[in-house]
């Protein structure tokens, strides 16, 4: 029963440690170099990947006629996760278990590029995050993220030998192989979540948000759960805005303020109305507004209002009677459709609706009077035919 117990524990520590990450033997370093007697080389690792948070490396020193018995990696097979390797006697065995030569050395790590030319140069250690000063004819280690600064400029390490031997050559063996966390692989780290912090402040819609940094939050977690850092960054332009588009939608509807959303592209279209681009602004509040399903019954008034000042008669009264169907006691919609009938000589259509409502009062606040005074200014401003004005005129004294 025992046995059987401990066989589940076994299996169970393999699942977790699958879960949270693996070795990658596919991007492991395996190099043998010859190193002069009484000098000094560099052995650059292969590329560690993103998300590395640990690696196991091992160094071996043999003699011409000797060979490592196994590999780094085959033995790790039966090392689930780090813990493993730098916990218990049993790991650090199985990684130096190899046989040996009588060869000696001394080395250090580098995380930079620099660190270990001076190194090379001037057997200067001072950059190096971990130094081996004792003479090894064979060496294995764990070295983690949170405990050491080799893992701090990934993707590659630097190891330095200099060689203990004053007459014969040596063959060194590295052997280095990266523990890949299932989560840092996806590239978020500090750093990187900062940038679309950032980048979410500084969206046009953040300014008239009442809870900026729970925006920013949702942001940044759509972000980096649909995409690794390295897939975002690559994203085309097309496509990047598309996806921050979404987004920035999505994490406003989940923070309640999706409405300050779309009065960015509202009042956008406004701006372009008022400098007389009525197509684009027609284009706009289409697009963002209506082609999504977000048009309230206002924004049939405003693209009614379009249509009008376009002189596109036929598409605001359609816009119009669309909106009074959404808002039946809307009146302004009745006066806007009044207008369209002015224009398209139906006045006697136009002159009943001003009977029926030329004692109410509008959403506005103005009277339906004090309205259809206002109105045919802006329509005399903008180069409407003003021959009818006065027949509505009396019907309203």
């Amino acid at each position: 029963m025992r046995k059987y117990t401990l066989l589940i524990l076994f299996i169970s520590t393999i699942s977790f440690a699958q879960q949270n990450g693996y070795w990658d033997n596919q991007r492991a370093t395996s190099k043998e170099i010859s190193l002069s007697a009484g000098k000094r080389i560099l052995i650059k690792s292969e590329d560690l990947p993103i998300g590395t948070t640990e690696f196991v490396y091992r160094i071996s020193l043999l003699n011409d006629t000797q060979n490592v018995s196994s590999s780094l990696v085959s033995i790790l097979k039966s090392i689930p996760d780090p813990t493993g390797v730098s916990q218990g006697a049993a790991g650090a065995v199985f990684l130096t278990s190899s046989i040996s030569g009588n060869d000696k050395c001394t080395y250090a790590i580098f995380p930079t590029a620099e660190g270990a030319n001076v190194y090379l140069k001037e057997a200067n250690v001072d950059l190096a995050c971990y130094v081996q000063k004792e003479k090894v004819t064979k060496d294995a280690k764990l070295i983690a993220l949170k405990n050491s600064k080799c893992l701090d400029n990934i993707p590659y390490l630097w190891f330095g030998f200099e060689s203990q031997n004053w007459v014969m050559n040596q063959r060194i063996v590295l052997e280095i192989v990266p523990w890949v966390d299932n989560v840092a692989s996806r590239g978020w780290n500090s750093d990187a979540k900062n940038t679309i912090i950032s980048f979410a402040k500084k969206l046009p819609v953040v300014t008239n948000l009442k809870n900026k940094d729970a925006f920013c939050a949702q942001f940044l977690e759509l972000v980096s759960s649909k995409y690794t850092n390295t897939e975002f960054n690559n994203l085309l332009p097309i496509e990047k805005n598309k996806v921050i588009e979404s987004f920035t939608e999505e994490s406003l509807t989940k923070t309640g303020e999706v409405n300050v959303f779309y009065d960015t592209f509202r009042n956008k279209s406004m701006k372009e109305f008022n400098k007389g681009n009525y197509q684009e602004a027609i284009k706009i509040i289409q697009v963002d507004i209506f082609n999504k399903n977000r048009a309230t019954y206002r924004d049939y008034g405003v693209l009614g209002d379009y249509y009008l000042f376009s002189k596109q008669f036929t598409k605001a009264e359609e816009t119009y009677a669309k909106g009074l169907q959404l808002q039946p006691s809307e009146i302004n919609f009745q006066l806007n459709l009044a207008h369209v009938y002015l224009f398209t000589d139906r006045i006697s259509e136009a002159k009943e609706i001003h009977k029926k409502y030329k004692n109410e009062s509008l959403f506005t606040g103005n009277t339906w009077k004090k309205q259809v005074q206002l109105d045919f200014k802006e329509f005399e401003k903008h180069g409407f035919p003003t021959d009818d004005f006065k027949k509505i005129d009396r019907i309203l004294d």
